[in-house]
């Protein structure tokens, strides 16, 4: 191999370790939302969705690290072709769908703002 070719390659193995690293301490930091993502568990809010559904991927990035924290529910079977047998009990027919402690509940993707509201969960301020 030539010198100048085993410094690139060399070069690109340290920028991917290095953005590997980043990452995973990136996604260990605690997130800006976690406690009200806490209180979302902690008054009984449940998050039903599905790992295909781009609306429930949306809703989750708006929590950043703190989604980890989320009440949520996977409502699809592996193979994405089924309900999973809670949310067929639950009755959920679209994805999101945000149950709150009263049992209201709301489907599509919802502000931050609006479940805090809806939950009685205290907003962090941006």
């Amino acid at each position: 191999m030539k010198r100048n070719t085993k410094i690139v390659l060399g070069v690109v193995v340290l920028l991917v370790a290095g953005l590997l690293v980043y990452s995973f301490t990136e996604s260990k930091k605690p997130g800006k939302y976690d406690e009200f993502a806490k209180c979302l568990s902690d008054t009984g809010t449940k998050f039903y969705g599905t790992f295909w559904c781009p609306h429930c991927q949306s809703q989750k990035r708006m929590f950043g690290n703190s989604a980890k924290l989320l009440p949520y529910i996977e409502c699809s079977t592996p193979d994405g072709r089924n309900a999973t047998e809670i949310c067929i009990e639950k009755k959920i027919e679209g994805y999101p769908t945000w149950e709150f402690p009263n049992s209201e509940r709301v489907s599509g993707e919802m502000k931050l703002e609006d479940i805090a509201t809806k939950s009685s969960c205290v907003l962090p301020n941006k």
